[in-house]
């Protein structure tokens, strides 16, 4: 498949037109024409980059890029490395923040319910990025974390009252703490996020609503990977995803 073709499909499929993000969308990185083979990852560390070019990848597909915003410009240290990785060995890098956290199908959040066995019920918060529905598990928020914990295969912190009954969960992948009041007030009896602040405590103890946090990078895994099956049986391109382990 060509570059520019893989790049126009997915843009346009995960409208990256709709969102105002932190750093741009797309094509992040020029590399050769043809792509038959992609890494997709969480991240595009070096770690993952290296994976790409000992399986000859022709472009590596993530959820966090580069060209941040607020980000120091400079092309020097680890950002000369990375660069070099992809430049030297002509590999694409693809990266899809905000639009791969909210498609309907394949997204972090989606997929992420779907790994818990929640169903979605709505959305809530700035550019609709929270989701809210229920779960079938009956049950306090201690029995949900115990439950979480097991499916994601790692610990999570859990912030509140663990006793209170839970029927109403809000969600929203990464580092979206910023989001728990948006999601005590669209009636959630707990929140999930990937990252807990300072504040978060108190605001847990004050409402009410338990919170927990269960890990950046283990919330954000299942979008970048349906989005490679999702090319691979459209277009029969070879995806592999690779998990470079990351405790938060």
């Amino acid at each position: 498949m060509h570059r520019n073709e893989l790049r126009d499909y997915l843009n346009e499929w995960l409208e990256i037109e709709r969102f105002r993000d932190y750093c741009p969308n797309g094509l992040q990185v020029e590399g050769r024409e043809e792509v038959r083979k992609v890494i997709c990852g969480v991240t595009a560390s070096q770690a993952l980059l290296d994976a790409a070019v000992a399986a000859n990848a022709d472009a590596v597909l993530v959820h966090h890029g580069y060209f941040w915003k607020g980000d120091d410009a400079r092309i020097a240290g680890i950002r000369k490395r990375r660069l070099a990785t992809l430049l030297g060995h002509d590999i694409n890098l693809f990266a899809y923040h905000l639009p791969l956290d909210a498609h309907p199908l394949i997204g972090n959040n989606v997929q992420l319910a779907a790994m818990l066995g929640w169903t979605v019920g709505g959305r809530f918060g700035d550019q609709n990025m929270g989701f809210i529905g229920t779960h079938s598990l009956a049950g306090t928020a201690a029995d949900l974390l115990t439950d979480i914990e097991t499916k994601l295969g790692r610990s999570g912190l859990m912030v509140g009252d663990p006793t209170r009954k839970v029927t109403q969960v809000a969600w929203c992948t990464g580092g979206a703490q910023g989001y728990f009041e948006a999601a005590i007030n669209a009636g959630a009896d707990i929140y999930l996020s990937g990252e807990i602040s300072e504040q978060t405590t108190h605001l847990a103890h004050e409402y009410g609503v338990p919170y927990i946090a269960a890990g950046h990078h283990a919330t954000e895994r299942y979008g970048v990977q349906a989005l490679g099956k999702h090319l691979a049986d459209r277009f029969g391109i070879d995806c592999e995803y690779v998990d470079i382990d990351n405790p938060v």
